[in-house]
């Protein structure tokens, strides 16, 4: 394999592989031969992509949570520069998101010569102002998601690409509901409640019991009202365990990976903040957008907090259009509430849903051409 054809991807978590095996099918679209190599979870990997290391392996998420994980993490990257930079080196390296791991890698690999690209924009509109300058000496490319990043980015001298949302190409304006509930064996008719705790150990030990303490407060109130939970794989068996201890299995299915389906069935959705709320947003789906981590780690993020939104959809439209309840305020009841409200208003779902649609017509783009033409031009020199 010649080493112009040789890519290599690194992605953090369950969001940065789908996102990932989608750019993998556009760059084997445009370079059929080309070897893929790096860290990724199984979307890449049925995309073709030699997985060096498991993406969960770099799932984690917050200040304090991650020091347990941080010399395995370390080593991992290490590890992984020290063979990129070897008789493996890629033609080029695309860092998937997770910048915390990816940009200290990119930085080694682009001042050895490696030519970079990092797909994702890290949220320095958001929380992470001083991730600009790290990014400015890491990539030599940024592929962004929406639409005012590049302009931003051009201010610190970096270079960038507007892609729109691949998702926004995949999802349906109008979801199949029928469909998606008939797969899941969930009823036709009746309103169900999509429960997304999270693709992260930490996630679901932090949400985990509050969601599902959500859920059995909603069918005590609503005794017909059912619920979905798409867990990751690994992730399963907990979550089975919180679904028995509450005694919810007759009315929640739990189901490993699916949350598409599980976006598409629903009516609305308890859904942990992060990349999910993204997509529940292309789905149209009313959400209630929560958080909980360790008080330690909140204190940090909250003092590099840079708009009042956390969640990606409230970021987007410049307005709180879905709840987010976030630390304390992410009670149980207050989940509850908060997710039951949306099925008594009608009409304020509607509302919702049509902001989503706008956002959804404003993220669809030819994600995969555009970002191959970026990449092609990169390895252009």
């Amino acid at each position: 394999m010649e080493p112009s054809r040789r890519f290599a991807l690194v992605a953090g978590e369950a969001s940065g592989d789908l996102l990932g095996s989608y750019l993998l099918q556009g760059l084997r679209g445009r370079w059929p031969d080309i070897q893929a190599v790096g860290v990724g979870g199984p979307r890449l990997a049925e995309a073709g992509m030699d997985a060096w290391w498991s993406s969960d392996r770099l799932a984690v998420r917050g200040y304090i949570e991650v020091l347990p994980r941080l010399r395995e993490l370390l080593r991992i990257r290490t590890a992984l520069g020290d063979r990129l930079l070897g008789p493996e080196r890629p033609a080029v390296f695309i860092g998937i998101d997770a910048p915390d791991f990816n940009l200290d890698l990119e930085i080694r690999l682009r001042q050895a010569g490696v030519p970079t690209v990092h797909f994702v924009c890290p949220s320095i509109w958001a929380w992470r102002a001083k991730k600009a300058v790290k990014l400015a000496q890491a990539a030599d490319h940024v592929l962004c998601l929406f639409p005012f990043e590049p302009e931003l980015l051009a201010a610190h001298g970096i270079a960038a690409t507007y892609v729109g949302h691949p998702l926004a190409s995949v999802v349906p304006m109008e979801p199949d509901r029928t469909g998606a509930r008939r797969r899941l064996d969930l009823p036709a008719d009746g309103s169900v409640v999509a429960v997304l705790p999270g693709s992260r150990v930490s996630e679901i030990e932090y949400l985990g019991e509050r969601f599902l303490r959500a859920a059995d407060l909603m069918r005590r109130q609503r005794p017909g009202l059912r619920f979905v939970l798409p867990a990751m794989p690994a992730l399963k068996p907990q979550i089975d365990a919180l679904v028995a201890r509450f005694g919810l299995g007759g009315a929640m299915t739990v189901v490993s990976g699916q949350s598409h389906d599980a976006l598409a069935a629903c009516d609305v959705t308890l859904i942990a903040s992060g990349t999910a709320t993204l997509e529940a947003a292309l789905f149209k789906r009313p959400m209630v957008i929560a958080y909980n981590m360790h008080w330690l780690s909140w204190q940090m993020m909250r003092r590099k907090q840079l708009q009042p939104w956390v969640g990606l959809p409230n970021i987007l439209a410049g307005e709180f259009l879905v709840p987010e309840l976030l630390q304390d305020d992410a009670s149980p009841d207050a989940l509850a509430r908060a997710t039951l409200a949306w099925l008594d208003a009608p009409a304020r779902m509607a509302a919702v849903q049509a902001r989503f649609a706008d956002l959804h017509r404003d993220l669809r783009r030819d994600t995969v051409q555009l970002a191959t033409d970026a990449i092609e031009k990169i390895l252009a020199g």
